[in-house]
């Protein structure tokens, strides 16, 4: 049984946009719990990952320092 998905504030990528196939939006839950969510932007009626406040922190962290470049 899947969770209904509260508000979410959508955001696309500024890498996404540029790129033209390749399009990911996130944004945080509107309840309050600090959970962030994460979609395919072309295609918003798929699953949507959710992540706990830590873990997106815990993503971002190691974007900016370099853990996931080629």
């Amino acid at each position: 049984m899947s969770e209904t998905l509260p508000a979410v504030a959508w955001h696309i990528s500024t890498r996404s946009a540029d790129s033209g196939a390749n399009c990911v939006e996130a944004g945080p839950l509107a309840d309050g719990s600090g959970r962030v969510a994460v979609r395919h932007s072309k295609t918003p009626e798929a699953a949507t990952i959710v992540y706990t406040r830590d873990e997106w922190d815990a993503f971002v962290a190691g974007v900016k320092d370099g853990e996931f470049d080629f």
